[in-house]
């Protein structure tokens, strides 16, 4: 059905907004709606000398950048399948994928293709620039032959223009397998999730809907990583389906970088993991609020008003001015970093999805949303707890509808355990969901840790709690023996700020565990601490990847 059509979306909005920007790389190229178009079209003519034909995959590995969207929408409206990899992926990791995906041709940031082992790819027909759009290498004789005199071919198939009629993409199905997306792997190896056009649709259109404060010509940052599908679906696709113009970030910045593009763009849409958020507000905010005057009018009711208020003023202006709302996702945000943005009113919402429905399962506009929990179940899905009484006795998140994916790729048993022959989906999220449906998330399946009276004891909490310290920048809560033990990377600023010299952190974090045990029910009390030489091993969403780090796995310093 047309209207159901992910590909019709975007077609439509490109005639829209023909002569409106549509993406502007950092600091380099803008390229207009109608642009967009005939750098599409332009590939199609590769594709056809490469002899692609629909459902062939073609990987996508490089920074976010106006050329790996361009890469993206030419695999999806040419009929092929896109195999989204994160740059930050290893070489080991990106190589596998490619095999593993029957991947024909890669669209790659060159500095990454060249450290590739070119043995470990025997699939791989041939090979685009992501840096420049140009063919790299083929085995097709067709494809070079035409690489060799594209600029002449385009030159006279352009020569009267390019125009919104000369555009006219295929009709998907809404069961039709659009993009192959593998899993960043914080609790396993990664596995390729199978999204259908349907979950494409029915993610943009969502967004379409209930974010209306969103218009055609308004401006949005991407800076999460568009190979994930959290930063794909809701400042790609949803952008390019409104006529938004899309800066892209094709670096992690720093943060004095991203206060300049955000004071620059002024996005009225921020999407952000936690981390971003957390840092702003406990290194920018918390100390600023216990010194002078501040320290003293926040304890006087009819002043503190007035303090909160300069606060949130100061805070929307780190995000240029314009923000209507920020949206949190990706991981659980700080109980006390969410209080104090509560208390002062700061238009933020968690959302929850996973890759696995690309990515959207709850969301509520910050108005509506309920503080710790992650919002409601959005349209067309459905959720439910695997447990007798769903609103106080934690259970596995179960979710069904048109967001879900259609199993993982050449992995059967994978998609065997979490799709039900129902229809329901399992999770390894636990949580509640209320009598309003909200989502309350608890912690993973297989992150949790039973007491030695058999109590559930959630990781994350212990963890939110251990975060809450300033001298502590990361942190693990890990089973060992039948006990809690917390595994610590220090803040080195911080204590070396408050004159604790390295040889003293051992006895330092143990007196501030006593602290931290006093606000812990007894069964979860912290039984020793291990500290870290380096940070955490991360997925690029910056998830640690607890897996490393179990007994008996985890690099822990004796």
């Amino acid at each position: 059905m047309i209207d159901q059509s992910f590909l019709h979306l975007i077609e439509q909005s490109i005639r829209i907004h023909w002569d409106l920007p549509a993406m502007t790389d950092f600091q380099g190229k803008t390229f207009y709606y109608k642009d967009f178009a005939r750098e599409m079209d332009k590939i199609h003519h590769y594709f056809k000398a490469a002899n692609v034909h629909r459902g062939d995959k073609i990987a996508i590995v490089g920074r976010n950048s106006a050329h790996w969207a361009i890469a993206f929408f030419s695999t999806l409206s040419y009929g092929a399948v896109a195999v989204s990899i994160l740059h930050e992926f290893n070489k080991e990791s990106i190589q596998y994928i490619i095999d593993h995906s029957d991947s024909k041709i890669i669209f790659a940031d060159e500095a990454i293709y060249n450290e590739l082992d070119k043995n470990a790819l025997p699939k791989v027909e041939s090979v685009f620039s992501l840096d420049n759009l140009s063919l790299l290498h083929s085995v097709s004789k067709d494809l070079q032959t035409f690489a060799g005199s594209a600029e002449s071919f385009f030159e006279e198939n352009y020569k009267n223009g390019f125009f919104v009629n000369d555009i006219a993409f295929r009709h998907d199905r809404s069961e039709e397998l659009a993009v192959i997306n593998y899993t960043s792997g914080t609790t396993s190896s990664p596995k390729g999730v199978m999204l259908p056009y349907r979950s494409l649709w029915s993610n943009t259109k969502f967004a379409n809907e209930q974010l209306p404060f969103i218009h055609s010509g308004d401006d949005i940052v991407c800076m999460l990583p568009m190979a994930h599908t959290y930063g794909l679906a809701f400042e790609v696709l949803n952008s390019i389906s409104m006529g938004v113009h899309i800066h892209f970030l094709g670096k992690t910045p720093s943060p004095q970088v991203l206060v300049k593009t955000f004071a620059e763009i002024k996005p009225k849409l921020v999407l952000a993991v936690p981390l971003i958020i957390e840092k702003i507000v406990t290194k920018n905010v918390f100390p600023k609020l216990e010194q002078g005057a501040a320290k003293t009018l926040k304890k006087i009711p009819l002043l503190n008003a007035i303090v909160y208020r300069k606060v949130r003023k100061s805070l929307i202006e780190v995000f240029g001015g314009n923000l209507v709302e920020v949206v949190i996702g990706g991981a659980a945000l700080n109980a006390d970093v969410e209080k104090f943005l509560r208390k002062i009113k700061f238009p933020y919402t968690v959302g929850y999805g996973m890759t696995e429905c690309g990515p959207l399962v709850s969301y509520s506009y910050w108005t509506k949303f309920k503080e710790r929990s992650c919002g409601q179940i959005v349209d067309r899905m459905q959720a439910k707890i695997d447990s007798e009484d769903p609103e106080n006795i934690v259970g596995e998140i179960r979710v069904k509808g048109t967001n879900v994916m259609l199993g993982y790729y050449k992995n059967q048993e994978a998609t065997d355990e979490v799709l039900q022959k129902d229809g329901w989906m399992k999770t390894g999220d636990l949580g509640l969901i209320d009598k309003d449906h909200f989502i309350f998330i608890k912690g993973r399946n297989k992150n949790l840790i039973l007491g030695a009276s058999g109590q559930n004891i959630y990781p994350e909490e212990v963890e939110d709690k251990l975060n809450n310290s300033p001298y502590i920048a990361e942190s693990l809560a890990i089973e060992e023996n039948g006990k809690i033990t917390a595994l610590i990377f220090p803040d080195a600023d911080a204590l070396k700020a408050d004159g604790i010299a390295p040889e003293n952190y051992q006895s330092f974090f143990e007196e501030t565990i006593k602290e931290i045990n006093s606000q812990l029910p007894s069964y979860s009390k912290i039984s020793a601490v291990v500290l870290q030489d380096e940070e955490f091993e991360k997925t690029p969403k910056r998830s640690i990847r607890r897996f490393k780090y179990q007994p008996g796995s985890h690099p822990i310093n004796e």
